[in-house]
């Protein structure tokens, strides 16, 4: 269940987000917002990954692409939100915003999750951090470098994916303990569903994928010839 609405004088809460976001789609924006309104999240930040460990034969766009892109969909979100504020006063500024920390390792090496939680530990110190994640990613923790060190950084929002529903039953192969357990928080309201491979074939055959990206990101994909055939 998602924890009740902080008080006024509790430390801000946010989370931190990471993906290849390539591009960042509607689902994306879905998963953030949903986690926003559901554990009253004061920003959630967009962290575009350099290199995944568990995906080191892909070939993402360039960083600087990806951050960019995902710039223009924080904004595009965050412009809809400033025009909603007439009819909910309570929306604040900004709650989307990007990270350059999980950019590209200067020595070529892998963006491991535990680095870049630790380090935003360091940059916010004094708020309540979660990280965001899906469930399929998070269901393959043991993967991951340093399972049990993850658990103690941040709390964790984890977000039910067709063909990987969320129970206790479906947690339970990660042997958690009573403390890491409740540091877990499950979102099992969004129904978004977007292939980023299908985007990406629907935009090198000179489909604009208006329905899935926001406008600032169809412009700079059309602007910077983005996903052109090979």
């Amino acid at each position: 269940m998602p924890d009740p609405a902080p008080t006024q004088h509790t430390a801000p809460r946010r989370a931190i987000f990471g993906g290849t976001f390539d591009p960042p789609h509607r689902g994306h924006m879905a998963i953030a917002r949903a986690a926003a309104d559901a554990f009253h999240l004061d920003q959630v930040l967009f962290a575009p990954t350099g290199r995944q460990p568990l995906k080191l034969k892909s070939n993402p766009s360039r960083f600087a692409d990806r951050l960019a892109m995902v710039a223009a969909a924080c904004a595009d979100a965050n412009r809809a939100d400033h025009d909603a504020e007439a009819q909910n006063p309570s929306l604040i500024e900004d709650r989307f915003a990007v990270t350059d920390l999980d950019a590209p390792r200067p020595n070529g090496l892998p963006n491991y999750t535990v680095d870049t939680l630790a380090a935003l530990r360091a940059l916010y110190p004094n708020d309540r951090l979660f990280s965001l994640a899906g469930a399929d990613s998070f269901l393959n923790l043991h993967h991951w470098r340093e399972p049990q060190r993850l658990l103690e950084l941040t709390d964790w929002i984890v977000v039910s994916r067709p063909g990987y529903p969320l129970t206790e039953d479906h947690l339970a192969p990660l042997h958690l303990t009573a403390a890491q357990r409740a540091r877990i928080h499950l979102l099992t309201s969004v129904e978004e569903d977007v292939s980023a491979t299908g985007l990406r074939e629907r935009l090198r055959q000179g489909d604009p994928c208006t329905d899935l990206l926001s406008p600032s990101v169809a412009a700079y994909i059309r602007q910077h010839a983005l996903y052109l055939p090979a």
